[in-house]
């Protein structure tokens, strides 16, 4: 797939005000690539990502994935309806899957595309830990970090440039390139530091509003870093908050968490 046909004419919203504001955790970031192009190019990939794997059917745990993630699905669908912004959702195509393999990872692609892996699946132990993964990753799209991935190379490379609107195709189909290589898939793009974070008080709210208990964060983020002690740390984990960071930022957000999980019948 060659990245100047997924670019198109269109690619980049060249705009001086390209700002966008997440409505559930407030903070903005610089967005210019188009999403829709991001979306088109995402379905392919998860497509192509689903064939070259072992796609788990009809287990409990492919259902719970499926269930756990659909609730969270619908909890952000309530949400965003309620402030009046279920155009930010409309081109969404959720699906939920759970594939064989012993890394302890999972994604979700722009445009609402999830995998599971089955490695990870004994450090969720039950419901809520799955949740706290599921919430974490569909944050991740829902805040349209891969466009900020992407508009961050391009103000890092070309700066005003992009204003003026002097950028060519293939300049753009370079920064393309650069923040999803050829042959990689949309799902493992780096997040920064602050991308994760942003995913962990995100998803922390969003499981919630789902009924799943927040409180189960820590637990499991426990588990995963003892998951990775003496031993390659898992991708999962290559570009998260430290431990001790991100715990003590999920301390910060848990009052709010347990609003919402109040909120949707949980018992605190």
């Amino acid at each position: 797939m060659k990245v100047t046909h997924l670019l198109g004419m269109g690619a980049i919203a060249l705009s001086a005000v390209a700002c966008t504001t997440n409505p559930i955790t407030g903070r903005s970031s610089l967005q210019l690539a188009n999403n829709s192009e991001i979306l088109t190019m995402s379905s392919q990939e998860y497509k192509t990502t689903l064939s070259k794997g072992k796609v788990i059917t009809g287990t409990a745990d492919a259902k719970r994935v499926v269930n756990v993630g659909n609730r969270i699905k619908s909890a952000a669908e309530r949400y965003y309806q309620s402030i009046g912004r279920s155009a930010d959702l409309a081109s969404y195509s959720w699906e939920f899957n759970l594939l064989q393999s012993s890394e302890l990872n999972a994604w979700c692609m722009p445009g609402g595309k999830v995998a599971v892996y089955t490695g990870i699946l004994p450090v969720t132990k039950d419901d809520n830990g799955l949740a706290v993964v599921l919430g974490h990753e569909v944050s991740h799209a829902l805040a349209g970090h891969g466009n900020e991935r992407i508009s961050q190379a391009m103000v890092a490379q070309y700066g005003g440039a992009i204003l003026g609107g002097t950028i060519s195709n293939s300049q753009w189909a370079s920064v393309f390139q650069k923040v999803y290589p050829i042959g990689s898939q949309v799902a493992l793009l780096k997040y920064g530091r602050g991308q994760e974070s942003e995913a962990d008080e995100m998803g922390l709210y969003l499981m919630s509003m789902a009924g799943y208990d927040p409180r189960a964060a820590i637990p499991f983020w426990n588990r995963m870093e003892a998951a990775s002690t003496g031993a390659r740390q898992p991708e999962f984990l290559s570009t998260h908050p430290n431990p001790e960071t991100r715990i003590s930022d999920i301390n910060k957000d848990l009052p709010k968490a347990l609003e919402y999980y109040k909120a949707a019948g949980g018992k605190i």
